[in-house]
Formats: C-alpha cells, sequence, structure tokens
C-alpha cells in the first residue's frame, strides 16, 4: 500500500484552515455530481476513524468548494459506494 497521502486544505466559516486527509473521490455519472471521503484522523470510542462525506462544487477558475449531501438517496448511493469498497479491502 503507498504512504503518499492526499491532503487538502479545509477554509472554515471562521477562516481557519483545517488540513485533512482526502481518503477518496468519485462522481455518479447519471447526475455528474462529485463527492470526496475524508478524514481528520480522529477517533471516536471506539477506536473507529470519523470519516466525513461532501459534496464537490466545481466553479470554472475558483477552487472547489464543499457542499452539502442533499437528499437520502443521495446518502444510501454513497454508502453503497462505501460498502462495496470495504468489501474490495477485505478481500485482499
Amino acid at each position: 500500500m503507498s504512504e503518499d497521502k492526499k491532503i487538502m486544505s479545509i477554509v472554515l466559516e471562521d477562516g481557519s484552515i483545517d488540513e485533512v486527509e482526502v481518503l477518496l473521490t468519485f462522481e455518479f455519472t447519471d447526475t455528474k455530481k462529485e463527492y470526496v471521503v475524508y478524514t481528520k484522523n480522529e477517533t471516536d470510542e471506539a477506536g473507529n476513524v470519523t470519516i466525513y462525506v461532501a459534496s464537490l462544487i466545481r466553479v470554472e477558475g475558483q477552487d472547489p468548494k464543499l457542499g452539502s449531501v442533499e437528499t437520502d438517496e443521495e446518502w444510501a448511493r454513497i454508502k453503497n459506494v462505501l460498502k462495496e469498497l470495504s468489501k474490495d479491502d477485505d478481500e485482499q
């Protein structure tokens, strides 16, 4: 496994910058919506790493911005992508 981590800077509402590790980016071809899965490498009480999902909003000539996941259908599709990826990891 590669040790190359993709780091992304997120500008927070208060103007501060958070450095996060990008785990995955993907696009649904039918909707043309892009998503990013990232982590701040935080763990919960059970020791699981917390991950975050956001939509990517691209405007020509500007840096991409993070958006929300707006519908239950979007969440269901994203969860299916993550489940499939975790199955692939388990099989390797």
